[in-house]
């Protein structure tokens, strides 16, 4: 093959991949680089407060900053013509120190009143504590910061700089995120008790009876998350089927509370990501040998006995595959916990949400959902060492 047509078959080959290509660069890496730098980005206080960031050299943040930090910052506030950047800065002090929003309305209409203000504390005793100013500072010192990383994870930097912890009440991102965990897991070993049963059916029959059996796993796949999710909402209720079947049974005396609590999202979430489970399996075990469990029994192995020591172990790569589907899935799901959960079973998605559309605090909103990445990244790498050591053994 010559070289002009060795290229030429090159850019066939490209051309060919390239939609793809750029499809994963659009929808892909663009948003989750996106993410990535908004986590660590903070430019709003630093480019509405130019002057002021340098004006706070040398200052020690023990005491109230000096009358020229003060011009300083009220020439940056009077600079500030577009109301949407003053209201990020607002937002964004009053994330790190509450009582900003009254605090800055205030401050700003007196410095437009006097360009030659110098004494904010005459205008709110507020500006007489250290620790509104030490706001202003940190916000305003760089556009690069690890204050949204570690506010994620319910971290913050003292005055002198060290992480610590942030004050009990203030902060439940590390509660909601072992809560997260803590779920996905509970749906998880859920998927496998009973994915591994129901796919070791599957795999036993054939014809239709497979068929139906595989039918049965897929057809929730083609419903709407959200239209599953609604029909849990209502078969969960107090006077819903499931509650009414069980008093019709004489199983329960009355209502069980199935929804508005941990155990309605493990129920819908188990229902959702069971696929995922039984797929993984099955398609393991319809390449096990069927006489592998006759040649068991013919070896004198009890049913029991012959499932662990043979099927179990042949069936472990399928079950680690689908484990880690479906706990990678569990771990970014908002609205099965929003519509079937209460307060306290919300999951890491639905905080990131709120910092998204609720408090348009993009950069908590990023640090969280890099946080959800790395763990899932963690997840899979570990996967990955997993399965490379087995098929070295």
């Amino acid at each position: 093959m010559t070289h002009e047509a060795r290229f030429r078959r090159q850019l066939t080959s490209f051309a060919l991949i390239a939609p793809l290509a750029l499809f994963l660069a659009f929808f892909f890496v663009v948003p989750l680089a996106n993410m990535m730098s908004s986590a660590v980005s903070d430019p709003v206080a630093s480019e509405a407060l130019p002057n002021t960031a340098s004006a706070f050299k040398g200052w020690d943040g023990a005491s109230v900053p000096s009358a020229e930090v003060q011009k300083m910052f009220v020439r940056d506030l009077r600079a500030i013509n577009d109301p949407e950047l003053f209201g990020d800065l607002v937002r964004r002090l009053n994330s790190a120190k509450s009582g900003f929003r009254t605090l800055m309305s205030k401050t700003r209409s007196a410095a437009e009143a006097d360009e030659n203000l110098a004494d904010l504390v005459a205008v709110d005793e507020r500006w007489a504590e250290p620790a509104f100013w030490i706001a202003v500072r940190d916000a305003s010192r760089s556009a690069i910061t690890d204050r949204n990383l570690l506010a994620a994870v319910d971290l913050m930097r003292d005055p002198q700089g060290n992480i610590t912890s942030v004050p009990e009440g203030i902060s439940a991102n590390r509660d909601i995120l072992v809560r997260t965990l803590f779920t996905s897991a509970i749906v998880t070993i859920c998927c496998v008790l009973l994915g591994l049963p129901f796919a070791m059916v599957a795999a036993s029959v054939t014809g239709w009876r497979r068929q139906l059996l595989l039918a049965a796993v897929l057809l929730p796949l083609w419903t709407s998350l959200l239209v599953r999710t609604a029909a849990w909402y209502i078969l969960l209720q107090d006077n819903g089927l499931i509650n009414s079947a069980l008093e019709f049974l004489r199983i329960t005396d009355g209502p069980v509370s199935l929804i508005f609590n941990r155990v309605g999202v493990v129920i819908a979430m188990t229902h959702v990501l069971l696929p995922f489970m039984v797929l993984p399996i099955f398609s393991v075990l319809i390449s096990v040998p069927r006489n592998l469990m006759p040649a068991a029994a013919s070896l004198g192995a009890p049913p029991i006995r012959a499932f662990w020591l043979v099927l179990m172990p042949l069936s472990m790569r399928g079950v680690v595959s689908g484990s880690l589907l479906v706990f990678m899935s569990a771990l970014g799901y908002y609205i099965t916990p929003a519509l079937i959960g209460g307060a306290k079973d919300q999951m890491i998605s639905g905080v990131i949400a709120y910092y998204a559309t609720g408090a348009a605090n993009w950069g908590m909103a990023g640090a969280l959902g890099l946080v959800l990445l790395l763990a899932t990244i963690t997840l899979y790498v570990v996967y990955l060492r997993l399965s490379s050591e087995e098929a070295r053994a």
